[in-house]
């Protein structure tokens, strides 16, 4: 992995690949690379390095179509020049672009290699390039042909392109695991593993499932199977914006993202709250009245973020809805042998919708009869075609590694859910109103954290130097504290753990010292007095304390408190973990760290 683009039609295709490569940037990658397959055979260009040490590096004459491109994150060899895509074959006619991973490398490897062919790199890749130059050379009449043939001998995922110098009018993509999708122009059209590469090109998509290719020609493309069957594909149409993936006026992303809350946060609610009767309005579900009610217990699954975020959208259902709820991750809900019960509502979270260890959770749960809903934030990907029903997050392209908007987002879309499946069943009406309030209040109340951005940097100055950090919170503020821990750990690096406040003299109250400072997430609650005498046991042994909470605490529990606005108690973790996301990113622009493209992280999860 990490991104792939291509493009044949009339115009110059580097200029268009590097473009599509920026706007892929923000997946995470170690080195980039091109390749053309004009009349003048294959040219190849490729760096470790960036996209733009990439255009540098081009020269005057590279120029030509159809062409692809990629930004790479290594899995099989180290990050260099010669195991950047593409790959070629020794003839250097073939090349090919691919994201996953393919599992029998190194039993391919060996039966080329004893055919005489040496490699290059050190990769995976390289392997599909020879094997459709075999194909060639054992009689495939085409381009298309020579792919199938070489792709009946691999086991693995991939999403890949390929470019034949003797048929300089196509590209040869296919699909097994990792996203590939198809950009329908004038005259013209374009390959890409994300829709975010096309945008400002074109608003017409066609997504492909596993086993499918498709010969793309400037004139349109066929998608056929591994066995040369056809398959009718239609564009969908996507709405996201230039304007969305522009970085503007902003430093990165990543603060542009965070200063976006107040807005994704009234998408995700625009046309979703009924006042009339106090409910939610998810049509998307594809669910009645009587199948939701028929519902006994909810499993989440998500990695990552969207694992925190799943953990507190079950503590939502079970407040609301009083129906048993619970969250997992979907990386180990995979190896299991689940299982999986009739009366169970199972719930996919992912932003990008192409996480593979949530994708094939939910192929096994679906493989075992179980119905599984959705909640993703891009239109038309994997997970949200794969699923029974679902709600979109609708918070617009997410371009920084780091969630933010999209966290906040899917906990405000659990949070519909759950009053939804609760006045389905004994959520008063009264209690309906209370949450549509606290949810209409959200993005003004958001607003006005992030108007605390500058103190919020100062305190971020006096951790910068700490040898670790430690984040707790009960309840509620127990996935808070894990979200917290995990964005500052994965943009400053800065060592952070999590743990319930409960937890802590069961055996991490050994860490603490002063030179392990704690984030405290301390609502104003019911469980305040408790929170308090965690802080207490941490200053007594001289550890400094950051608190989150809903009003100023003494010094004697907290050296700072971040004070943000009270909503309702069950809204309340929206709220909490906006601060945590504006102190890690002070804290990593404080050590210059690449707060966009944090190291050894990609965006799109798509392999094992």
């Amino acid at each position: 992995m990490c991104g792939i683009v291509g493009y044949v039609g009339p115009q110059d295709a580097a200029p268009i690949l590097l473009e599509g490569l920026g706007r892929l940037e923000y997946r995470g990658y170690d080195s980039a690379g091109l390749a053309l397959a004009g009349k003048g055979g294959l040219k190849v260009r490729k760096v470790s390095g960036r996209v733009a040490d990439l255009a540098a590096d081009l020269p005057a004459r590279f120029k030509g179509s159809p062409g692809i491109g990629h930004t790479r994150w290594a899995t099989h060899g180290e990050p260099s020049t010669e195991n950047a895509h593409p790959h070629t074959d020794t003839a250097g006619r073939i090349a090919v672009v691919h994201n996953g991973i393919i599992e029998n490398a190194d039993e391919l490897r060996a039966k080329l290699t004893a055919d005489g062919v040496e490699f290059a790199s050190q990769t995976d890749t390289e392997a599909v390039a020879h094997l459709v130059a075999a194909a060639f050379a054992a009689g495939a009449v085409d381009l298309e042909q020579a792919v199938r043939q070489a792709l009946r001998q691999v086991v693995g995922a991939y999403g890949l392109a390929v470019v034949d110098a003797e048929h300089p009018d196509r590209v040869v993509v296919a699909r097994n695991g990792s996203p590939v999708l198809l950009g329908v122009g004038e005259k013209e059209m374009f390959v890409a593993s994300d829709v975010a590469a096309l945008i400002g090109y074109t608003r017409q998509v066609v997504y492909l499932d596993d086993g499918e290719l498709a010969t793309v020609t400037a004139g349109g493309y066929r998608t056929f199977t591994l066995d040369d069957r056809a398959v009718a594909k239609s564009p969908s149409w996507i709405d996201w914006d230039v304007v969305g993936a522009e970085i503007g006026d902003h430093a990165h992303y990543l603060v542009k993202e965070i200063e976006e809350q107040p807005r994704t946060i009234e998408r995700a609610l625009k046309g979703r709250i009924d006042e009339r009767f106090t409910t939610a309005h998810l049509g998307g579900l594809n669910m009645s009245v009587r199948e939701a009610r028929e519902f006994r217990r909810v499993k989440i699954l998500g990695c990552g973020s969207a694992c925190y975020a799943g953990e507190l959208g079950a503590q939502l259902i079970e407040d609301l809805a009083r129906v048993p709820a619970s969250a997992e991750a979907a990386s180990e809900f995979r190896y299991r042998n689940p299982v999986v019960e009739p009366d169970t509502l199972y719930v996919a979270v992912s932003q990008s919708g192409e996480t593979i260890d949530t994708l094939a959770a939910v192929q096994e749960l679906q493989r075992k009869g179980g119905r599984v809903i959705g909640i993703v934030n891009v239109v038309g990907s994997t997970i949200a075609r794969q699923v029974d029903g679902g709600i979109y997050l609708h918070a617009g392209p997410e371009m920084s590694v780091a969630a933010t908007k999209s966290f906040t987002s899917t906990v405000t879309a659990f949070a519909l859910l759950a009053l939804h499946l609760g006045r389905i069943r004994d959520l008063s009406p009264e209690q309906g109103r209370r949450i549509i309030a606290g949810l209409n209040a959200l993005p003004g109340q958001i607003t006005e954290i992030l108007g605390q951005s500058d103190a919020i940097a100062e305190v971020a100055k006096e951790i910068v130097d700490s040898r670790g950090m430690m984040f707790v919170g009960r309840r509620r503020g127990w996935p808070v504290a894990r979200e917290g821990a995990q964005k500052l750990k994965e943009i400053s690096y800065i060592h952070a753990e999590a743990y319930p406040c409960a937890e802590l003299k069961h055996g991490p109250l050994a860490l603490i010292s002063p030179e392990m400072p704690t984030v405290a997430v301390v609502p104003d609650d019911d469980l305040l007095e408790k929170n308090t005498s965690t802080l207490s046991e941490i200053k007594a042994r001289k550890g400094p304390v950051i608190a989150v909470a809903h009003r100023e605490l003494p010094a004697d529990l907290a050296d700072r408190t971040l004070v943000i606005p009270r909503n309702e108690p069950e809204l309340d973790p929206i709220l909490l973990s906006v601060p945590l996301q504006i102190l890690a990113y002070h804290a990593a622009v404080a050590l210059e760290r690449d707060v966009d493209k944090p190291r050894n992280l990609a965006k799109s999860v798509t392999v094992e």
